[in-house]
């Protein structure tokens, strides 16, 4: 059996990085993939295993799996090299970005950026990256860097540059005194000593196009089809051929050439031993007690016997979309550019049954190209889900039902002109009615609107609306559906009153537009808070809409800028930036998405930040938040990015106008070992507070809104109390409720 915990080391307590920031803490937990395995070390029976965004270790004899990824110690995501050093306990991750984390049993050392040559514009991806003892062989686009382990820090670099062009170090390595490097043109070497950064002294010793090199005791290198053992200049074909190798490993005992579907092992002295499949693709493979594992692209770490071995997570990373129903989670997988054009990742959506996480075989080896903008399911029947397919191409795209993750039906998937009518998001309302927005309606001058099922029918009927052109995901309340419309023109927020009857065209209709002082037509987000206020996000800011249900019918209503003050100059919140994303929490705060600038938590009225989150101070993996959605019983956070899902466990959770469970932490507080504010949760939506000294005088009073507040531990001159026993007192807005509670302080 299997046993999932996530792996200390450490390292929150001894995080080191070069800006000096901590960026996890145990509020944020990861939601990544560990199915796409590139690159395995076997460290005393325990396999260390590198995956896109995270490491897991698997040990053999006890089945348990323990992760490291950037909710718990990392600094990056997008990993594209590693190696480990079972002696030393180190390892060193390089990223597609050209940083690089130095993990060690003391803790995780941040490497910001790569030495890069004068002139040099291309890519800073690490390609590679070998450690032999105290020294890492560092594979770049520019060619190879030594990078010092112990030290932390870069020594020479060689860059390969010959008539003006530079050509990438793809894979190197150290064997002696002499790093050995594979190129598209050879195999090169050159000893570490003074000459080493000149190109010009650097030996080829085999004209080739190689991709993968290793040693230890020994050296293979190969090419796509053939792997060669190399002796003192000398290099000997292994017995083999292959189809397309995708990575050679040696160990003490054995040589390992991963095929692209079989795994080929060797002697050391390139003696043929065994072959073995795994039933799929793999990209790495190594020997552990003679017994061979493969690193697979899609099911983690794989033994013989086709067991497998990684920590639970969706299929893939790439995520656009998130819906919640009870315990379950659905999440699409798709994308667009420029609000129009589909990114085909050929990817279906990932569901998360409550203890597993699925992927339905239905998308496997299907022959249809995939663009899953948005998934939802039934939330009187969860087994139903819905999932629209935005696409350019014919009977492809459309909305799709699933049974118990088995395709059912596919709606509106066909019409004369593959470019029209896209449907882009999925809402339900109050009453269970489904909702599908579209956009590029052929045939009609109004080519943005919806579509309703009909449920009788078991059909969708289109109910066009205006001119606006492209739609994003829609949002149902109160029998008003709005569309936001994200084209700078003629786009805007499309409100329709539906009433009795979803499918007519009848009914007040309003675009909310530049007119009614929304900050640009282009809208790209929505949503409605506890005050029936709606926010608009748009591509040049955010905007307040007040009493929709009145607005609807007036003749030009007027949306509110929020206006806050930065150095005794009033400026406009958000302004010029493009707004993906507006999620309230149960205590009306607001969770807000910010294109390329990460996701800022906002007081109820917006005039406030509580907390700015970016991938460069917390666990993020990008800035850009494609969806947020709050699960409002636990506080549980989902923020979602094209390059995977992280959570944030926040302190609202089932507000009301009454108290929930109080809980004040930390209990007791110690200067020595905390120094921040102490947090008191569970409160009612509005909370009078008092606190008093053991002698009953009131040193600090407030008003709390949202279920929570923070006490800097200051009294009412501003002066942090004195150590001793103070007495939280605390109604709701009425004084029908009250909660007490005790906080130690020791300065």
């Amino acid at each position: 059996m299997k046993k999932l915990s996530i792996i200390s080391l450490g390292i929150l307590a001894s995080l080191q990085c070069v800006d000096a920031q901590v960026i996890s803490s145990k509020k944020w937990s990861d939601m990544f993939s560990y199915n796409n395995v590139l690159a395995m070390k076997e460290d005393n029976g325990k396999i260390v295993a590198a995956t896109e965004n995270g490491i897991f270790y698997y040990t053999i004899s006890t089945g348990e799996i323990t992760k490291l990824s950037k909710a718990n110690g990392l600094h990056e995501v997008a990993i594209s090299a590693f190696d480990y050093n079972p002696q030393t306990k180190v390892g060193l991750i390089g990223y597609q970005n050209g940083s690089m984390d130095v993990i060690t049993p003391d803790g995780v050392t941040y490497i910001v950026d790569i030495p890069i040559a004068t002139g040099y514009s291309g890519s800073k991806k690490i390609n590679h990256i070998s450690i032999t003892g105290e020294k890492a062989t560092v594979s770049v686009g520019y060619g190879v860097s030594v990078f010092d382990l112990k030290k932390k820090e870069f020594g020479d670099s060689a860059f390969f540059l010959s008539g003006g062009v530079y050509e990438a170090s793809n894979e190197a390595t150290i064997l002696g005194n002499k790093v050995f490097s594979v190129t598209n043109t050879g195999l090169k070497s050159h000893d570490m000593n003074t000459t080493f950064p000149v190109f010009s002294t650097w030996t080829t010793e085999m004209p080739g196009t190689f991709k993968h090199i290793d040693s230890e005791g020994v050296l293979t290198f190969s090419s796509a089809t053939t792997a060669y053992l190399y002796n003192s200049g000398t290099s000997i074909p292994l017995s083999q051929s292959f189809g397309d190798v995708q990575d050679v490993v040696v160990t003490a005992n054995n040589i390992i050439v991963t095929d692209l579907n079989r795994v080929y092992t060797f002697n050391t002295n390139g003696n043929f031993a065994a072959t073995a499949s795994f039933g799929e693709e793999c990209n790495t493979a190594t020997t552990v007690s003679g017994k061979v594992y493969g690193g697979t692209k899609l099911s983690g770490v794989k033994d013989e016997t086709n067991n497998t071995f990684r920590p639970d997570g969706p299929y893939k990373n790439a995520s656009y979309k998130i819906s919640l129903v009870n315990d379950q989670l659905w999440v699409s997988s798709g994308a667009r550019d420029a609000y129009n054009n589909p990114i085909y990742r050929d990817l279906g959506y990932y569901h998360f049954d409550g203890t597993k996480w699925n992927y339905p075989d239905y998308f496997l080896n299907n022959p249809i190209n995939f663009n899953v903008l948005d998934v939802m399911a039934n939330p009187s029947n969860p087994s139903e889900v819905f999932f629209v397919n935005y696409s350019f191409l014919p009977n492809e795209k459309g909305i799709y039902k699933m049974e118990n993750n088995v395709f059912k039906k596919v709606y509106k998937n066909s019409d004369s002109g593959s470019f029209n009518n896209r449907p882009s998001g999925l809402a339900f309302d109050e009453n269970n009615q489904l909702f599908a927005s579209v956009g590029l309606i052929e045939g009609t001058t109004a080519n943005t609107g919806y579509y309703f099922f009909d449920r009788p029918a078991d059909d969708f009927i289109l109910v066009p609306l205006i001119a606006a052109g492209n739609t994003q995901k829609p949002l149902v309340k109160d029998n008003i559906i709005y569309i936001p419309s994200p084209f700078f023109d003629p786009g805007g927020l499309i409100m329709k009153e539906y009433g009795s009857n979803p499918a007519s065209i009848n009914g007040a209709l309003k675009v909310i537009r530049k007119e009614n002082n929304l900050a640009a037509n282009g809208t790209v987000s929505a949503a409605i808070d506890k005050d029936d206020n709606v926010w608009i996000g748009t591509r040049g800011g955010l905007r307040i809409l007040s009493n929709p249900k009145s607005a609807i019918t007036e003749a030009t209503p007027q949306t509110e800028a929020i206006v806050i003050e930065q150095n005794g100059i009033a400026e406009e919140l958000f302004r010029d930036n493009t707004i993906l994303q507006i999620e309230p929490d149960s205590g009306n705060h607001k969770w807000v998405s910010v294109d390329g600038g990460g996701v800022y938590y906002l007081s109820e009225d917006g005039e406030q930040t509580i907390k700015h989150f970016t991938k460069e101070n917390s666990p993020l993996p990008n800035n850009s938040v494609t969806d947020i959605k709050v699960d409002n019983k636990t506080g549980r956070v989902y923020f979602v990015t094209l390059d995977g899902i992280m959570t944030y466990q926040s302190d609202v959770a089932d507000v009301n106008s009454n108290f929930g469970n109080v809980l004040v932490y930390p209990n007791p507080v110690v200067y020595s070992n905390f120094k921040g504010k102490v947090t008191i949760k569970g409160l009612a939506e509005k909370t009078n507070i008092r606190i008093t000294d053991a002698a009953g005088n009131v040193i600090h009073s407030a008003v709390a809104r949202g279920g929570y507040y923070e006490w800097d531990l200051n009294n009412m001159r501003g002066k942090r109390v004195a150590s001793g026993i103070y007495f939280v007192l605390m109604t709701n807005e009425d004084g029908s409720d009250k909660a007490t509670a005790k906080i130690a302080v020791v300065n």
